[in-house]
């Protein structure tokens, strides 16, 4: 039960950041080389949307293995902390790029 909870608030929140494209109106102008379909833009939605939600997934984990492993040996808490920082600076820097990818396409 709780995994459907968890599916329905991911498909809310993936509809929710994705409706404000579906929302715009076509544009009217001759040259249309720059502008996205509706669909594109909702796809571009839903892979951000991922992006985000991996992320957070993964940040939970990292801060909640750290914690059961620094509970467990607390005289290598520094360490841990360092390593989980570390890890977590990385899981940043590949969700911007990730991030980047997705939303590339709004501005070429």
């Amino acid at each position: 039960m709780k995994a459907i909870k968890f599916l329905a608030l991911v498909l809310v929140v993936m509809l929710v950041m994705a409706g404000p494209a579906l929302a715009q109106a076509p544009t009217t102008s001759g040259d249309h080389s720059t502008s996205l379909a509706g669909t594109t833009k909702f796809g571009l939605g839903i892979g951000a949307g991922l992006v985000i939600i991996g992320a957070g997934v993964g940040f939970g984990k990292i801060g909640a293995s750290a914690l059961e492993s620094m509970a467990r040996q607390p005289e290598v808490a520094t360490k841990v902390q360092t390593a989980m920082i570390i890890i977590a600076a990385l899981l940043e820097g590949a969700t911007f790029f990730a991030l980047a990818i997705c939303l590339l396409p709004l501005f070429l």
